[in-house]
């Protein structure tokens, strides 16, 4: 069964579009295995870091003899371990994400950017976790860099089911409260919260010093409203039903729209989050080959 479910969610050409590229933390890291990524501890290999006094007992191929010729004083070199990072995918499963169809449906697409992300990251060394949710966590997976992680992602997605409402903001408090060490945490979701209760949850992982990042999954119909006729809207997380000619009220959509994104790329501004807003019109390799062509640009 793995491997039909596999196919699903990696596309062998996604992964080719980004062979090139490397999922690397934008901040200091803690961890214990041999990666790409600077930690904030100091130890005896790789990078430069600082000096400090000599103190009995320190290895004495570490002291710094041109201090000592310039200064007389006796300096122990520090250097910046390379070591891994953790990623946490939190995975929004709510019943807004059933919107669209075939490859253009909401969950679909995010599923694909969360497997893809995941299979990125366990490739480089580094490990990845997974957490569903829609009111509640309906499924979670602990940290692995373990190649069969990607398979178990992949079914617990294939296994959920979007029925419920979204509550993003306890859900991220219950995260941060279980992730012990700075962390990348990547949320997917459409973000249809109260945008301050999300903004409180988001805090308290920056407080944490997590890196955050927001990938706002959204079909070209919500962000476009390119729709004619009379239409009969029915609420995917509610019973409301409307009943209306989108052009009469495209205007006034629309503006409430981008107020809404508006106010979130804000909270990331404020923040220091990343937000990516993606249309599930466009070509998951190329929305994710410019995110990480930005994202390693800024790194540098």
């Amino acid at each position: 069964m793995a491997q039909p479910v596999l196919s699903k969610y990696i596309k062998p050409d996604v992964l080719t579009r980004l062979s090139q590229f490397k999922v690397l933390p934008r901040e200091l890291v803690e961890g214990s295995l041999a990666g790409a990524h600077k930690s904030p501890f100091h130890g005896y290999a790789v990078e430069f870091a600082s000096h400090r006094e000599y103190v009995p007992g320190d290895d004495l191929r570490h002291l710094d003899w041109k201090v000592y010729f310039r200064q007389e004083r006796h300096m122990i070199k520090q250097y910046e371990m390379e070591t891994n990072f953790v990623c946490h995918l939190v995975l929004d499963i709510s019943a807004s994400m059933r919107y669209g169809a075939d490859d253009e449906q909401k969950l679909l697409y995010a599923s694909r950017m969360a497997t893809t992300l995941g299979y990125l990251v366990v490739e480089q060394s580094d490990k990845v976790s997974l957490t569903l949710f829609d009111n509640e966590i309906r499924a979670s997976l602990t940290p692995s860099n373990n190649m069969g992680q990607i398979i178990r992602m992949t079914e617990s997605i294939d296994d959920a089911r979007a029925v419920n409402k979204t509550e993003i903001a306890p859900i991220l408090r219950e995260v941060a409260s279980q992730i012990g060490r700075r962390s990348i945490v990547v949320i997917l979701s459409d973000f249809f919260v109260d945008l301050e209760d999300l903004e409180d949850a988001i805090r308290r992982l920056r407080y944490n010093n997590h890196e955050v990042v927001l990938f706002q999954i959204m079909h070209h119909d919500e962000l476009h409203f390119d729709i004619d006729g009379m239409v009969r809207f029915i609420g995917l997380e509610d019973a409301d039903q409307y009943l209306t000619r989108p052009r009469d009220i495209r205007d006034g959509y629309l503006e409430a729209m981008n107020r809404f994104n508006e106010l979130l790329e804000q909270i990331c501004d404020h923040n220091g989050c990343e937000r990516v807003l993606c249309d599930t019109n466009n070509n998951l390799g190329e929305t994710f080959a410019l995110y990480l062509q930005r994202r390693m640009a800024a790194r540098r």
